[in-house]
C-alpha cells in the first residue's frame, strides 16, 4: 500500500503540516497587513517627510523577511507534505468523510497565497518608486 509512518515520523510529518498552514495564513496576513499600512501611508498628512517615509520603509523591510520565510517554509514543507499527502492527509479524509472540506481547505490556501504573492509584488512595485522619490539624507 503506502508508506508505513512510524509515531516519529507521523509527528514530524503532522508538525511540517501544521507549520505549512501557518506559513500560507502568514504569507497573506503579512501581504495584507502591509498593504494596509502602504494606504496608511498614502493617506499620512506628513508622509513627504523624511522619518515617515523611512519608519514605512523600515516596516517594509521587516514585514518582507517574514513574508519571505513564509514563502519559503510554504515551497520546502510541501516537499515533505506532498510526499506523505495520500498516506497521511488523504486516506484520514476519506476516512472521516471530510473530502469536501480538504478540497474546500486547499482552494482557500492556494487563493490565500495567491492573494498575498499579488499583493508583495504590487507592494514592492510602490517601494521602489517611494525610494526613488526619497530625498538624499542632509549631513
Amino acid at each position: 500500500m503506502g508508506i508505513t509512518i512510524n509515531p516519529v515520523l507521523g509527528i514530524a510529518i503532522m508538525m511540517n503540516n501544521y507549520f505549512h498552514d501557518v506559513a500560507t495564513a502568514l504569507l497573506g496576513a503579512s501581504g495584507i497587513a502591509l498593504w494596509v499600512i502602504m494606504k496608511r501611508y498614502d493617506e499620512h498628512p506628513r508622509q513627504n517627510e523624511r522619518d515617515v517615509t523611512e519608519y514605512f520603509l523600515a516596516l517594509y523591510k521587516s514585514m518582507t523577511k517574514v513574508a519571505r520565510f513564509s514563502l519559503y517554509w510554504i515551497l520546502i514543507g510541501g516537499v515533505p507534505r506532498t510526499l506523505f499527502y495520500k498516506d497521511f492527509e488523504w486516506v484520514t479524509a476519506v476516512k472521516h468523510g471530510q473530502v469536501p472540506a480538504l478540497i474546500v481547505k486547499h482552494i482557500l490556501a492556494f487563493t490565500f497565497v495567491g492573494i498575498g504573492v499579488h499583493l508583495w509584488i504590487r507592494l514592492k512595485h510602490r517601494v521602489k518608486d517611494i525610494e526613488g522619490n526619497l530625498s538624499p539624507k542632509e549631513g
